[in-house]
């Protein structure tokens, strides 16, 4: 008997031992996983960190201390600028030491690229201030920084959203982890029961309910719901992956509202840059102008110029929408056509001939207005006699699919050599500011034909000949507009 029960007395403890070493198995797996999730969302959370960090820095910090520089608000010495950009240039290193995504790799290569050229065009404006150079000069080469800062941060953007994407794959490994720690806890219940009932009941308990709260944790946090969290379970070797995907949640939560909110301050800066496509010159011409006439008394005309001028400003501003109807931008340059004729009505005329089936065809808004102004400025303005200005839009085809737009005029035109001087500052921008200060509207407009449509435009097509005019037209599709655009700025 005393044999007997010293035998199960030794099989009770070798199955004691056997159980112990058992449930040290999903201890030790979920600590292992815990920490190796834990480290990658540690370093996810940290990129997208130094990245929103870098990318704000760039966007905002840069364009800022060197418009002070050039207003003379700041000496060149008193500036930050080399600082901002080796914060720029630090980060960009410390994540390419640390980042393990290759796509992820790629982006930041991109940005480094994109860095590399910003410190380049930043070190050439301020030699250019050193040297003394003209405010114009100085203020187109600020813009092209400020487009490359643009063009930094949104791939500072697109690797956030490479990162967060990264965090839902770990996610999804998480899940799977809780599953199999479902099937070790499984088994581990089985060999309880036949030990004993309360054995089965505490590790259940204790285990079990944790286990399954973090797996419904991540199945909704992978369904897109963020405000979820659970209860901390009170148990060691599951209180810090509890805690890590509460915080992993609420990170990510935190994240896409930044991102969010980064989109709303993009959209009242792109309305912003629309009011100051307003040149000063014309709206102070403008104001002139209705004051010259309202003293002497011209009043149908005066209504009529204020009538047109607030057209244009409503068109212009579009409650921060980039694509309205031709129908409104071919309204909007007949505004400022009416502004126009009113100021030079003994060397201008202008007519409009567009197809009345696309006049609902939505396009990117202000493109005509400054080939209008260019033609009138240095074509109409630059030549004896009366100038004819002509704006047409029709369909290229009988599918419908292309709308041609095309502004000719009868100015001095452009000489074979500055025409294609100008043809080569479309393409790659001038090295000479002041020449490409000349056709800055046409430059612009071409930048944003190419943004917006992409391959399926050429830009714009200039024809020109000394003496005789300039005829300047742009080829776009008729279903191209960006349908995620906002309509609550």
């Amino acid at each position: 008997m005393i044999l007997k029960n010293k035998s199960l007395r030794r099989t009770l403890l070798i199955t004691y031992i056997s159980l112990l070493f058992i449930t040290l198995i999903p201890s030790i797996y979920s600590i292992v996983v815990s920490q190796i999730h834990t480290k990658r969302y540690s370093q996810i959370i940290s990129n997208v960190s130094t990245a929103n960090r870098i990318s704000l820095i760039a966007k905002d910090d840069i364009p800022a201390e060197l418009w002070n520089i050039i207003c003379g608000k700041k000496e060149i010495a008193d500036g930050s600028q080399n600082k901002l950009l080796d914060n720029i240039s630090s980060g960009l290193s410390l994540m390419l030491l640390t980042i393990n995504n290759e796509e992820s790799r790629g982006k930041l290569e991109v940005a480094n690229r994109a860095y590399t050229t910003l410190r380049r065009n930043v070190n050439m404006l301020i030699s250019q201030i050193k040297g003394g150079s003209l405010v114009t000069q100085n203020e187109a080469t600020l813009d092209e920084i400020r487009t490359i800062t643009s063009l930094f941060s949104d791939i500072m953007q697109d690797f956030i959203v490479t990162e967060i994407e990264a965090a839902n794959q770990t996610n999804q490994s998480l899940r799977n982890t809780s599953i199999i720690l479902t099937t070790i806890q499984i088994i581990i219940t089985i060999l309880a029961i036949i030990i004993s009932i309360n054995s089965f009941i505490t590790v259940s308990a204790a285990i079990q309910k944790p286990i399954s709260d973090m797996e419904k944790l991540s199945t909704k946090v992978s369904n897109g719901d963020l405000t979820a969290r659970i209860d901390i379970p009170h148990v060691n070797e599951l209180n810090t992956l509890a805690e890590n995907l509460n915080t992993m949640a609420g990170q990510i939560d935190l994240l896409i509202q930044k991102n969010m909110e980064e989109q709303k301050n993009f959209q009242k800066a792109e309305m912003k840059a629309l009011q100051a496509q307003i040149t000063p010159h014309f709206l102070y011409n403008t104001f002139d102008t209705i004051v010259w006439l309202a003293e002497e008394e011209h009043t149908e005309e005066v209504v009529r110029i204020t009538k047109a001028f607030s057209d244009f400003l409503r068109i212009s501003l579009s409650r921060g929408h980039e694509w309205i109807t031709i129908s409104q931008e071919l309204e909007h340059i007949k505004n400022y056509l009416t502004i126009q004729k009113i100021r030079y009505a003994d060397i201008l005329n202008y007519s409009i001939d567009a197809d009345e089936a696309l006049m609902d065809v939505k396009m990117i808004k202000l493109v005509l207005q400054p080939l209008i102004e260019n033609a009138i400025y240095h074509g109409i303005k630059n030549k004896r006699g009366r100038g004819k200005l002509k704006v047409s839009a029709h369909f290229t085809n009988d599918s419908r699919t292309f709308v041609c737009f095309t502004v000719e005029d009868n100015g001095a035109g452009f000489t074979e050599e500055r025409l294609g001087q100008v043809r080569n500052e479309l393409r790659t921008g001038a090295q000479d500011s002041e020449k490409l200060s000349s056709v800055y509207g046409l430059y612009n407009v071409n930048k944003k034909l190419k943004l917006y449509y992409g391959e399926n435009t050429e830009g714009l097509l200039i024809e020109s000949e000394a003496g005789k005019g300039s005829k300047i037209s742009f080829t776009i599709p008729v279903n191209a507009e960006i349908t995620q655009e906002s309509d609550n700025v």
